[in-house]
């Protein structure tokens, strides 16, 4: 079991005749055997790949075709909007938006837009999202995971990549990894995922990863205290920021009192989650969680 993709899903690349896009497009075909099609306006009728994979003009002609019920945008910022809205225009249920630098006020467009539709999106600036031995989609290295029951959901890429890492280390698999992007405004919350993580039967713990900057993590807390009763362990990255700088992603700035790493640990901890100061501890701390005996 996982949730959002797995091996049935059909997965077509937006961008997938750029640079970015045939690559990464390249390895989630290689990993799963999932990638159906490709969208480049005006490349309609090649193929990509080396004529592995179908290039369409647009994502309705490329879902009409294919069946494609997931979309992965590997498109430069000042199209991305509209590419993410193309893809929910055209009826795909999930949209994965990997580029970086999309301008706040085009994503203020796509959040109005998505309501109208019945599209998810993850994203923008994430790695994406994989399902072990089933589906990768996005840019995480997928030989880094193993498959399991453990459900990981994070802010940041690369700590995405250790949480799973630490995971592995201590014999734990993953039934799948979500990273949700750190930029101010992202399709999929915390909440949204903690609900799918909660009713998937073969989940049987959480790992969630945030960062100082807005109020997602508390959000997040305050949910699980009231409704989600499998075991949630948590990190807070970037304990040691100063106050009113930008640290990495563009929503990790400090403007409240409740938006630093110690105040969200803080209610992390009173609402009953098991919070890491490190992510090397992330593993040991989830099979403790979970009353597995730790070697």
């Amino acid at each position: 079991m996982a949730i959002l993709v797995n091996k049935l899903s059909k997965i077509i690349v937006q961008g997938i005749t750029g640079s970015e896009g045939s690559f990464h497009a390249g390895q989630c075909l290689e990993y799963g055997q999932n990638v159906v099609g490709g969208v480049t306006p005006g490349k309609g009728g090649q193929t990509a790949l080396d004529g592995r994979v179908p290039v369409f003009n647009t994502c309705i002609e490329a879902r009409q075709k294919t069946g494609a019920n997931v979309s992965l945008i590997f498109v430069p910022p000042a199209f991305a909007a509209d590419a993410i809205m193309e893809a929910a225009d055209a009826g795909i249920e999930l949209i994965v938006c990997i580029t970086e630098g999309i301008p706040v006020a085009d994503m203020v467009e796509v959040a109005a837009f998505l309501k109208t539709t019945n599209s998810r999106l993850i994203g923008p600036n994430c790695p994406g999202l994989l399902t072990p031995d089933e589906a990768k989609v996005g840019i995480m290295p997928g030989f880094i995971a193993k498959k399991g029951r453990i459900g990981v959901i994070s802010k940041s890429g690369t700590l995405t990549y250790e949480a799973v890492h630490q995971l592995v280390k201590v014999g734990l698999g993953q039934s799948t990894c979500v990273g949700i992007g750190g930029d101010p405004i992202i399709g999929t919350k915390m909440v949204d995922l903690l609900k799918l993580f909660e009713a998937d039967p073969e989940t049987d713990a959480i790992v969630m990863i945030g960062e100082i900057g807005g109020s997602m993590e508390i959000e997040a807390a305050r949910y699980i205290k009231e409704h989600i009763r499998k075991p949630v362990v948590g990190f807070i990255a970037g304990q040691t920021a100063p106050p009113g700088r930008r640290m990495g992603h563009a929503g990790a700035i400090v403007s409240g009192a409740d938006e630093s790493a110690a105040a969200k640990k803080k209610i992390m901890r009173e609402c009953g989650i098991h919070v890491v100061d490190s992510p090397a501890e992330i593993g040991v701390t989830v099979k403790s969680a979970l009353g597995v005996q730790v070697a």
